[in-house]
Formats: C-alpha cells, sequence, structure tokens
C-alpha cells in the first residue's frame, strides 16, 4: 500500500517535460543535406550510440545506421566517435 502511494505522490510532481529534438534519419547523405541545410551532415551508428564526421573511417559505413543532421544526433544524446579524422 505504502509503494502505491509513494507512485502517485511522485506522479504528481510539478516537473517540466524534456523537450527534445526529433531525429530524422536518411539513407543518402544528399538527402540529409537538403533536410539541414545550415548544419553538418552525420552517419549514426544506432547499435553503437555514437555517430561520426565526414571524413572518419566509418562515415557511411554498416547497417545499423543513417545519415542525420549534427544538432539533432547531439540534441539526441548521441556521442561522437571517439577516433579522429583520417
Amino acid at each position: 500500500m505504502s509503494a502505491v502511494i509513494l507512485v502517485i505522490a511522485l506522479g504528481t510532481g510539478s516537473a517540466t517535460p524534456a523537450s527534445a529534438t526529433p531525429l530524422t534519419p536518411f539513407r543518402f547523405e544528399a538527402q540529409a543535406q537538403r533536410h539541414c541545410p545550415g548544419d553538418k551532415v552525420v552517419w549514426l551508428d544506432f547499435r553503437k550510440g555514437v555517430y561520426y564526421r565526414k571524413g572518419q573511417k566509418l562515415y557511411g559505413q554498416g547497417f545499423d545506421g543513417s545519415f542525420v543532421c549534427l544538432t539533432e544526433a547531439r540534441d539526441s544524446l548521441y556521442r561522437s566517435s571517439p577516433f579522429g579524422l583520417r
């Protein structure tokens, strides 16, 4: 009974919901560039949760990824690849 009351009490808080930028994945790089003309396009690997910039070895590689805008990837809490440009 006390657990139910605790859940109800936590659910009635006045916290503001977090706003997130929707992630729009594209199959081709040119589509993503048209979607975000003032932003850079990155390759987002969904399995690893990492994005790669153009010039990195794994940019555009793999079956579990898509091209997305850099700001959308950052706002969706994906992290940058730890490997430098090649």
